[in-house]
């Protein structure tokens, strides 16, 4: 039971910043895409929960480390764990600029047990993207609030209406920031 709710979970939790910028030319998306990606890199951690469907109300935490791809300018990794008491799943995440796209991955893809990035657009401190597994078609929303605050709502289309059934609220681990050292 828990697997396969796990990954529902995991994946929709990944999601936190991934994104694709199909609404704007390739040449104007890309410095403001990839600044909102330098944004939201770094360890974060909250509680979400489940809002609809067979596990409404079921409630979870995730830890996320987000960090840049090292083999493209625009785009994130992301690794880390969600859990619902004391059951944990590992999740990670990679999205890529493509084209004037991003392309996505979450878990293993659509193909295995995750979601397909299919879709999106950065708009200032908040991201919309598409996502997809077989027939089921929905929408991350992420938005910051200011530097070190996340709010995020996962929705799914049902018939023309999209129904949120996820969401989530996530803090900056202020712990987890390096601090410099001293020099005498």
């Amino acid at each position: 039971m828990y697997s396969r709710f796990f990954s529902l979970l995991g994946g929709f939790a990944i999601l936190t910043v991934a994104t694709t910028s199909a609404m704007a030319p390739q040449a104007e998306a890309a410095p403001r895409d990839k600044a909102f990606f330098q944004s939201v890199a770094g360890v974060w951690k909250g509680p979400g929960e489940i809002v609809a469907g067979k596990y409404k109300g079921t409630k979870f935490s995730c830890n996320l480390t987000g960090a840049a791809i090292p083999d493209s300018d625009v785009g994130i990794k992301l690794d880390g764990t969600c859990r619902v008491g004391v059951f944990q799943q590992p999740m990670s995440a990679t999205i890529a600029q493509s084209g004037r796209g991003y392309t996505g991955k979450f878990l293993d893809g659509a193909e295995g047990k995750g979601l397909d990035i299919i879709s999106g657009s950065v708009s200032g401190d908040k991201v919309v993207m598409g996502i997809n597994r077989n027939q089921l078609n929905g929408a991350m929303v992420a938005s910051l609030r200011g530097e070190n605050k996340m709010n995020i709502t996962i929705s799914i289309k049902v018939e023309d209406q999209m129904v949120p059934v996820i969401g989530l609220s996530l803090d900056r681990d202020m712990d987890s920031i390096a601090v410099g050292s001293i020099k005498e």
